[in-house]
């Protein structure tokens, strides 16, 4: 999709559709249009109540008098006060989920304000880009198609667009990265085995000039990865280890990111009940949050270091399958007692995230769809965020406001780590009945040490169960946002 930067009035602008933004419970038209007759239609529809600008909601307008443009759509931004980068977001997915179902030729999107800042223009281009990717990525036609050429107005005839085109590109790339993570979480199980989403990921880090490793199963038992190895053993598909390197930032610290990747989760002999197994293809959204996250910083060339690792398997009932029982021994040499399999993501997360502390980051951050007691704990639209160093926490919870997402500080208390003891290990898998994603975080803690490591269970946030004007059902690619910009405020 070719995406440009325009300096232009609405009423000039020759395109298929203009795209035209008002705010909620407004009585006067945008500044872009006042006086025209598009800006008096728009008074008399505000004055019958007609139009809102609630966010979310569109409006189509044919064959208004004194407008180059066929069709305009008035789109809702909430409320002024509250216009932000997540609002911005969540008005261009709008935007293109109403436009996108049928081809398009050019489509114009009108800037809020004249002098919008750049980041909010930025997050709706990106919102722009993912609302033109639906879900249907396996019917024999899209439901929606992407624009031939997206122009994004500033309604005035200034002719300095370096600052805006520069915030279009990022958008383009962050939005295109979401879609990518979205893409990934919404595959087939079936063809997304471990194997094959190591080599889409080792092609796509060539692709981007972005350093790859991936180890096999031969590999991954050399490096003593037992926990990898016990969840993979119910499965006749071998586990995969994918190890990413971007260094553009001298010698200033390496961030690392880990990201579970469970291709499809039965739980293992502790076997899921049917219904929760159907979005389990999309339990590797940890590691496609990441893997997406190494393409954009790749792509917009930040002057940072990041390594990435994605730990990659499947969860299955196999004949060789760990038992409640078993003992695994992790990298770094801890013994885990097996005492729920379905509790297996924080076996794979132990062994990346011991490998990652080997290489001495300056920071670690995972991602994993890893607890349902998230979700009853936050809900399904927040991510339960834990660290052991306050800094971090405190430029992640930023990170996210920055962008409209959302998480929650919960404790890491000494005493949780009590329900994690064994009698013949040195940990077990599971905590009791109560506090379970932090519990499981206090498992992970264990294998980060004094590193400043971050963890974000994002099992309520990576998943729609339905859609609305907002947002498609299945995979949410979330987090990419945030980790971006996160990125970008360390680059040197």
């Amino acid at each position: 999709m070719n995406v440009q930067a325009l300096a232009n009035s609405v009423e000039a602008l020759e395109a298929e559709w203009i795209a035209l933004g008002i705010y909620e419970n407004e009585t006067e038209p945008p500044q872009s249009v006042l006086g025209t007759s598009l800006g008096n239609l728009l008074s008399t529809l505000f004055q019958t109540k007609d139009l809102t600008g609630d966010l979310g909601s569109t409006s189509a307008l044919y064959g208004v008098a004194g407008v180059a443009a066929r069709s305009v759509l008035v789109f809702g931004l909430g409320r002024r006060e509250q216009y932000s980068s997540g609002s911005a977001f969540s008005a261009g997915v709008a935007v293109s989920k109403r436009l996108a179902t049928k081809g398009r030729g050019a489509v114009a999107v009108v800037l809020p304000e004249p002098g919008e800042d750049d980041a909010l223009a930025a997050s709706l281009v990106e919102g722009l880009v993912v609302g033109t990717r639906g879900v249907d990525i396996r019917k024999r036609e899209a439901s929606r198609h992407p624009f031939t050429t997206l122009h994004i107005v500033k309604p005035s005839l200034s002719t300095d667009l370096t600052s805006l085109s520069a915030a279009i590109d990022r958008g383009v790339v962050v939005g295109e990265a979401i879609n990518l993570a979205r893409d990934l979480a919404n595959t087939p199980p079936a063809e997304k085995k471990p194997s094959v989403l190591a080599s889409r990921a080792r092609l796509l880090a060539m692709e981007n000039g972005i350093g790859v490793e991936l180890w096999d199963e031969n590999r991954i038992k050399v490096e003593r990865f037992g926990g990898l190895l016990g969840v993979a053993s119910g499965s006749a598909e071998p586990p995969s280890f994918v190890v990413l390197e971007y260094q553009n930032g001298d010698q200033s610290p390496t961030l690392a990111l880990v990201g579970k990747g469970v291709t499809f989760d039965s739980g293992g002999l502790s076997l899921k009940p049917s219904a929760s197994m159907e979005d389990m293809k999309s339990d590797m959204t940890g590691a496609a949050v990441v893997l997406a996250t190494m393409i954009a910083i790749a792509r917009l060339k930040l002057r940072v270091n990041v390594r990435g690792y994605l730990a990659l398997t499947e969860n299955m009932t196999g004949g060789g399958a760990m038992k409640l029982g078993d003992v695994l021994t992790m990298r770094d040499g801890t013994t885990v007692e097996v005492m729920n399999t379905d509790a297996e993501g924080r076996l794979i997360l132990a062994d990346a995230l011991s490998y990652a502390v080997e290489r001495k980051p300056g920071v670690v951050i995972d991602l994993a769809t890893l607890t349902g007691a998230c979700l009853v704990a936050l809900g399904p639209k927040i991510a339960g965020l834990f660290a052991n160093d306050d800094a971090l926490s405190d430029a992640l919870l930023a990170a996210c406001k920055r962008n409209g997402e959302r998480a929650w500080r919960l404790p890491l208390d000494p005493d949780f780590k009590e329900a994690l003891k064994s009698p013949v290990a040195d940990l077990k898998n599971l905590g009791g009945k109560w506090g379970g994603a932090i519990t499981a975080a206090k498992f992970l803690e264990h294998f980060v040490g004094e590193t400043p490591w971050a963890h974000l269970d994002i099992a309520g946030p990576s998943w729609n169960d339905s859609a609305t004007s907002l947002y498609d059902e299945g995979g949410t690619g979330c987090f990419v946002r945030t980790l971006v910009s996160f990125i970008a405020s360390r680059a040197v």
